[in-house]
């Protein structure tokens, strides 16, 4: 047989070289829906197992707790006053004394771990925490020693802070510490710890400032003063997280899994609940006042005060 070249023309000619523009961009398209739709699931499934991390963190945070309330008879204050060199309640670390050991410190010790390899006896906002055993996985960046992710119920659990106006003796007591464990009948039901948002709860999710963990001072940043949790419901005399800063600020949980806070409470059992269900009211722009109520939520504190009523916190003033 012999060849024809015209015929061969005419085959390439016909042949297709590849796909067109046209099926190439649908092609990409059928590839960019298939990511929006897998993105938020993974982003879902990496945070599910982000809060099982924090949760396993709190309930070892529990557990020290329970070890501390076994030996002292009491609940962990959210910080101590500065003690004298040498007194054990504050000896944390190396065996120096910090100067006024914040909760997580204490238990921390309790069980032989230690968020500061060097303990300061001077005051210190700066210092950033380490060991992995006290942060929060879907937050590890959140290490400063102040602008702390997670916070304690200090107002009704443990508030070693001295009285602003003193007694008609003339004697400033502390607020509310100790508080021993016979004082808290409903533990299964009492917050003790919780993810922290620190004073930036007050203000809209908007106007929120990143996070510092230098230490800076910064009342609309997130985890500013975050160690201490202020109860859902304050009165006028009541103390608050951080009482350098407008009375109008107060400390409040972050509902960084999911929308759902993770919560230790005070009989050792942890949780993820919303804000709502510890008691706070939430407005429609993010922010948490200090009490009222918003789409028929009341704040309360009867998941804090440890008595199951909504008892106000005791008094600083």
């Amino acid at each position: 047989m012999r060849c024809d070249p015209s015929k061969q023309g005419s085959t390439q000619n016909h042949a297709r070289g590849g796909f067109t523009l046209v099926e190439l961009l649908v092609v990409i398209g059928i590839i960019a829906v298939l990511i929006s739709i897998l993105l938020p699931a993974l982003g879902r499934a990496r945070e599910a197992g982000n809060s099982t991390k924090c949760k396993a963190t709190l309930h070892t945070m529990a557990q020290a707790a329970e070890q501390y309330k076994n030996q002292y008879r009491c609940y962990v204050p959210g910080r101590l006053e500065q003690l004298a060199p040498g007194q054990g309640a504050a000896s944390v670390g190396d065996g120096k004394d910090q100067y006024r050991p914040r909760w997580y410190e204490i238990l921390g010790g309790q069980v032989g771990v230690y968020a500061s390899k060097d303990p300061k006896p001077f005051e210190d906002d700066t210092w950033q925490i380490t060991n992995e055993w006290f942060l929060c996985a879907s937050v590890p960046e959140w290490n400063n020693s102040r602008n702390y992710p997670y916070g304690y119920n200090h107002q009704f659990l443990g508030n070693a802070r001295k009285r602003l106006t003193p007694l008609p003796d003339g004697t400033r007591p502390m607020v509310n510490y100790p508080v021993s464990t016979s004082r808290v009948s409903n533990g299964s039901e009492t917050v003790m710890i919780a993810d922290s948002l620190g004073t930036a709860v007050t203000v809209p999710t908007k106007a929120r400032q990143g996070y510092y963990n230098d230490g800076k001072k910064d009342p609309d940043a997130n985890g500013n003063k975050g160690f201490l949790l202020d109860a859902p419901r304050q009165t006028a005399t009541s103390d608050r997280a951080d009482v350098q800063i407008s009375p109008m600020y107060h400390s409040g949980p972050a509902a960084r899994h999911n929308k759902k806070v993770n919560v230790a409470y005070a009989d050792g059992h942890v949780d993820s609940v919303a804000p709502e269900d510890m008691g706070y009211v939430v407005n429609a722009d993010g922010s948490m006042p200090l009490s009222g109520t918003v789409n028929g939520h009341t704040a309360h504190n009867r998941y804090f005060s440890g008595t199951g009523r909504d008892d106000d916190p005791p008094a600083a003033k």
